[in-house]
């Protein structure tokens, strides 16, 4: 471990609390999603993120006209994650959790992908089996070591649309190589998260105006608060940090540890410890994320 660049090694610890805060957003949103549309909820999160975003820049003297060179480079960065979120809610409501979990292990793969159009970064055979290593161990966890459950997963309209959506998520972590010009990371973020916040918004209208905010119970603040601060603004600057020091297949290789930390949320929160079975699929998960690292 000692051997990787300093720069890699700050990368990989990016994304292992960008998938530590990514999981806590599941169990919260979980909770609150009984009480408010997740199309608001997540209009509100980052406009929120956008204003703690856009303050910590003007508080580190990042807010510099230059920055903001090209601001069609925002667009595009946050009309993909926004395509993304908003794909996601669409597709939650026709289907499961389960199977868009599932869905999603395609998505470092095609990062790869991505990678290689818009960059040329190499997949070596040894990543290559190391992505297959974490992606079978992540859809273990997902299906709880149940292989019939596994083997009755149909593909149906709603894991299409997903999978559209995983699309556009994939794309954004080689771009934002490509797209950066070496201007603040704070600066850059904050440009990303104010086009999603833009397009999001004007999605969620509809369910923002139906909304009774006076009478929401104090867990849908909480899991607005943190998905703004924590699972938005940070995990924002975490993606991008990482996607300027790592190829983007490994970046996108840590959203495979984000089911094994939602048990791990699950079970602190008092909702129950899943059975024995699954930590295979955990294991199998973090020995492939460790060879990756090396590889």
């Amino acid at each position: 471990m000692s051997s990787l660049p300093r720069d890699a090694l700050r990368g990989h610890a990016a994304m292992l609390m960008f998938a530590m805060l990514v999981s806590g957003s599941f169990s919260l949103g979980g909770m609150a999603a009984p009480f408010i549309d997740p199309a608001a909820l997540n209009a509100i999160r980052f406009a929120i993120a956008t204003g703690v975003m856009g303050g910590l820049a003007l508080r580190a003297g990042a807010m510099r006209r230059e920055a903001f060179a090209a601001p069609w480079r925002h667009l595009i960065l946050g009309g993909l994650l926004g395509l993304y979120f908003v794909l996601m809610f669409r597709a939650l409501q026709i289907t499961d959790p389960v199977s868009t979990g599932a869905v999603f292990t395609l998505t470092p793969v095609m990062s790869a992908l991505f990678g290689w159009l818009l960059l040329r970064q190499v997949t070596t055979p040894l990543m290559a089996l190391s992505l297959a290593l974490a992606a079978g161990g992540a859809l273990w966890v997902i299906f709880r070591g149940d292989l019939d459950a596994l083997m009755r997963l149909e593909i149906g309209r709603g894991e299409w649309i997903y999978f559209i959506g995983c699309i556009a998520h994939a794309l954004y972590t080689p771009l934002v190589r490509r797209l950066g010009r070496g201007e603040p990371l704070l600066a850059f973020s904050f440009g990303t998260l104010a086009a999603g916040a833009l397009l999001i918004g004007a999605y969620a209208l509809p369910s923002l105006g139906e909304t009774d905010f006076t009478a929401l119970p104090g867990t849908v603040w909480v899991a607005i608060l943190y998905t703004a601060v924590f699972t938005t603004a940070v995990t924002f600057y975490l993606l991008q940090f990482a996607a300027l020091r790592l190829p983007s297949a490994k970046v996108m290789a840590y959203t495979y540890l984000v089911p094994s930390f939602v048990m791990v949320w699950e079970g602190a929160l008092g909702h129950g410890w899943v059975a024995p079975q699954v930590l295979p699929g955990v294991l199998a998960t973090v020995a492939a994320l460790l060879v990756l690292m090396r590889a």
